[in-house]
């Protein structure tokens, strides 16, 4: 075993033993850098380890509740369970509940290359986002028919409940995502990819012929992808700031990070104090006040006339309160 794989294993199993610890602590316990913490954890995702990290007061780098290794080979039922990144809702909706303590108690590097096909395409058709968002959830009625089809690579007709009426659509399945406790359709209609909310669909009829999958199709970078632009289509809200070095810099911390990149590349020439005007996009008013406050003295609001004044109320209100 080389030097980083004895490591992996090491903090693997010190995450194992203590459930949650800082980065700080594990680069103590290890005698290496926090950097060199944070890179074994990236490793550790990347081969399917149920692991993540918390920011904050109280965070810190867990693995999912209840997962073991002893590194023991997988079977490929095993490995699939694990690359839905042992997240107990996920594989028990997917009626892979039955495999997960097995693949709980296993490391996925230690799969033969026979095996590593099946667990890849279950990759690339089933996908976690935010691990730690879960909650008591039910799962949609039809997901079972969804994942089959998912899983055979076979065209389904649904009917499908949209905000305004009800409608029948044939679909070419690509992958089904579990997104804060709701699962998600990726399907092709008509060679268009959407996203269907799988709760919403009443009826599923697995039909017999193959659905037709794109070349390269890749469902978390899709997934990735569309979630920045319905992001991005919910800032609809244009102020003109004036930004301080510290503010910029931090900006993402208060409007989300598509905003502040946007805001950062709109950035004008600093002045003499430091200070840029730029462009900030987000969702209404009454959100940007909120968002632009907590930047306290390293904004000022050129315009709207209406956001400046808020802000002038706001800061008003706590110098009164803290007076």
């Amino acid at each position: 075993m080389s030097m980083r794989a004895g490591r992996l294993v090491a903090t693997m199993l010190l995450l194992q033993q203590r459930r949650a610890a800082t980065a700080a602590a594990i680069a103590d316990e290890l005698g290496v850098s926090v950097r060199t913490v944070y890179r074994d954890v990236a490793a550790l995702q990347q081969a399917g380890v149920p692991i993540w990290t918390e920011t904050g007061p109280g965070g810190g780098i867990r693995l999912v509740e209840g997962w073991r290794t002893s590194l023991d080979g997988l079977t490929g039922d095993e490995a699939a369970a694990l690359f839905l990144g042992g997240v107990p809702s996920a594989v028990a909706d997917l009626g892979l509940g039955t495999v997960l303590v097995a693949a709980q108690t296993k490391v996925i590097a230690t799969l033969p290359p026979e095996l590593r096909g099946r667990a890849g395409r279950l990759r690339e058709r089933f996908h976690v986002d935010a691990p730690g968002w879960f909650g008591p959830t039910t799962p949609p009625e039809q997901l079972g028919a969804l994942s089959e089809a998912v899983w055979s690579d076979r065209r389904i007709d649904v009917t499908y409940r949209r905000a305004d009426r009800t409608v029948r659509r044939r679909l070419d399945p690509l992958g089904l995502v579990l997104k804060a406790g709701t699962w998600y359709l990726v399907a092709a209609h008509r060679r268009q990819i959407r996203t269907y909310r799988a709760g919403r669909i009443d009826d599923v009829t697995v039909r017999a012929e193959p659905s037709q999958r794109p070349d390269g199709f890749d469902l978390a970078a899709w997934w990735a992808a569309s979630s920045r632009e319905f992001d991005r289509s919910l800032l609809r809200y244009r102020c003109r700031v004036r930004l301080s070095p510290g503010a910029l810099r931090n900006l993402h911390h208060y409007v989300g990070v598509e905003a502040a990149s946007d805001a950062r590349a709109a950035a004008e020439e600093p002045d003499d104090d430091g200070w840029r005007v730029t462009t900030v996009w987000t969702e209404a008013e009454d959100v940007a006040a909120h968002q632009l406050t907590s930047l306290m003295t390293g904004v000022e609001v050129l315009e709207p006339a209406s956001l400046r004044t808020r802000l002038h109320e706001i800061g008003a209100a706590i110098a009164a309160l803290n007076a």
